[in-house]
């Protein structure tokens, strides 16, 4: 028996044996939201421009990444070139670094 538990929104706990199967109506899509402006980030652009104002730097190591780091912690973001494949893991990578200026929605 493999899969993922799952809470139902009556809080009933159910297995999904095959969560990739499972058809996309009941999540919704995430955003991630500057909290200062309450602004949705749309782009890399007004992203990296949030981030830069919060005094990370970009890299440009790696060209398949868009990355940015802050000297004064180890923090690395690593983000994907394309913002389609900007997912909600790389959302929350981004709130946990930054606690109290962006934050991860459901739209």
């Amino acid at each position: 028996m493999s899969g993922v538990w799952v809470f139902n929104n009556n809080g009933v706990l159910r297995l999904v044996e095959n969560p990739g199967a499972e058809s996309c109506s009941n999540s919704r899509r995430k955003v991630l939201v500057h909290l200062d402006s309450n602004e949705v980030i749309t782009s890399y652009a007004v992203l990296e421009r949030k981030l830069l104002s919060l005094g990370w730097e970009r890299y440009y190591d790696d060209p398949d990444l868009l990355q940015f780091h802050k000297r004064s912690t180890v923090h690395l973001i690593s983000l994907p070139k394309d913002f389609n494949r900007f997912k909600s893991m790389h959302m929350y990578d981004i709130v946990v670094k930054n606690r109290n200026v962006f934050e991860v929605r459901d739209m």
